[in-house]
């Protein structure tokens, strides 16, 4: 108990080692009546961070709001951003964190320190809409940068705190999308600029070099990064890291023949997530393996949501953190890799995010090393079906979007004080 209010204390003295003594708190309220725009609102927290002032992460508290201290500029930033915010007193702030602290609540307070450094795997040429992750960090004015094979190979990767990994395919199948668009020019001249990247870094397939990337992604999490990645990003990593040394792309992907048997070489003790999963032969179909459940899955539009489920914030503070939402029900929405077969889910790994009608599971979070990975299925949250060549996501249009909430959960979480996790 002293040392709850030991911590509540050290919190309230931030403000008095300020130039400026102001005995007021700035509470960004992430409910949904009281916020015009959740996700500008983590751009504001992370300004906060950047300008060295810690935060207060209230897990459960009116939908994880974020308590910070009131310094020059923040409230004008709030306002031009047009981020909802409180100002309250030194007082009242004590009285919040009295509350949260209670053990009758399942809420919890977890400092954020330093924001965290961002990087973005993808190619120089893509635009920031070409993926959620880039488009919503543009939206809520939280910096990245961007990094791709050569600078993942050369170790770069160790600058940074965060990686995010999105439509890439680890395999070196260049997406599955032989079937339909071989004859496209865009797909003639990706698959051209990939063999040449591949041939420049020294490797004569492509499948070669990729892996090449995913081992160095591997080890980047294994010694403590956080990797965050979204729609084919997910499955095709494992898929590459289990295939290690296994030759599982056609002669039209990489110029020769698969080998004889190669399911059966799979080794399923080197990925993330998954496990015992069957990869899909046949080059024509769009699709890796059995991992994927878009071509199986029988849901209206209407009734596509996915449920998040609900953590002990003092106990579970990890997956806590990352479902933190001002609603349990989230839109479904479609991507080359929708959502994962359960059945092929490793039992270590937490379901945080789940189709209740069909029993997919949509958001999925595990430790690797001393590293987290947090792989989340579909394309673009604002955008059920999203197709090649459609427009961008418009996110003004959907500034209190819950699905887009926890692409920036997963963004702000390495900057929470490390804290050993309650067995």
């Amino acid at each position: 108990m002293f040392k709850k209010y030991f911590q509540i204390f050290i919190f309230i003295a931030f403000v008095f080692l300020s130039n400026t003594i102001r005995a007021s708190f700035i509470l960004i309220p992430m409910d949904e009546k009281s916020q015009e725009n959740h996700l500008k609102a983590y751009g504001i927290t992370f300004y906060s961070l950047q300008n060295n002032h810690k935060v207060k992460w209230l897990l459960n508290y009116r939908g994880g709001s974020f308590l910070m201290e009131d310094f020059n500029d923040l409230r004008n930033e709030c306002t031009i951003r047009g981020v909802s915010f409180e100002v309250v007193s030194d007082t009242k702030a004590v009285q919040i964190l009295e509350e949260i602290g209670s053990p009758s609540k399942n809420q919890e307070a977890i400092l954020l320190e330093k924001a965290p450094k961002i990087a973005v795997y993808s190619p120089k040429t893509n635009q920031p809409w070409d993926d959620a992750v880039t488009l919503v960090l543009k939206y809520a004015e939280i910096p990245y940068d961007v990094v791709y094979d050569e600078e993942v190979l050369n170790d770069k990767l160790l600058m940074y705190e965060w990686l995010h990994l999105h439509h890439e395919d680890f395999t070196g199948q260049f997406g599955k999308f032989y079937g339909t668009f071989r004859s496209v020019s865009w797909y003639i001249e990706n698959k051209k600029k990939a063999e040449e990247l591949a041939e420049k870094l020294g490797y004569s397939k492509v499948s070669e070099e990729k892996l090449a990337v995913a081992l160095k992604i591997r080890d980047f999490v294994v010694g403590g990064g956080f990797m965050f990645a979204m729609c084919s990003a997910t499955d095709s990593f494992d898929i590459a890291l289990s295939a290690e040394g296994v030759d599982i792309c056609e002669s039209m992907f990489d110029g020769d023949p698969s080998e004889d048997d190669y399911q059966n070489k799979i080794d399923y003790n080197k990925t993330f997530a998954f496990t015992d999963f069957i990869l899909e032969r046949n080059p024509m179909v769009y699709e890796f393996s059995n991992i994927d459940t878009t071509m199986k899955r029988k849901i209206l539009k209407i009734e596509d949501y996915f449920e998040l489920k609900e953590f002990s914030a003092k106990w579970d503070m990890v997956p806590s953190m990352l479902c933190q939402n001002h609603t349990l029900m989230v839109k479904g929405f479609m991507g080359q890799t929708t959502a994962f077969n359960p059945k092929t889910i490793k039992p270590t790994v937490v379901i945080m995010g789940q189709n209740n009608v069909n029993g997919e599971a949509r958001y999925i979070h595990g430790t690797k090393g001393k590293g987290m990975f947090t792989f989340y299925g579909g394309h673009d949250p604002e955008d059920y079906q999203h197709r090649v060549g459609d427009p961008k996501t418009e996110l003004d249009l959907y500034p209190n979007s819950p699905g887009y909430r926890l692409i920036l959960n997963n963004v702000l979480f390495p900057a929470a004080k490390k804290k050993k996790q309650k067995t």
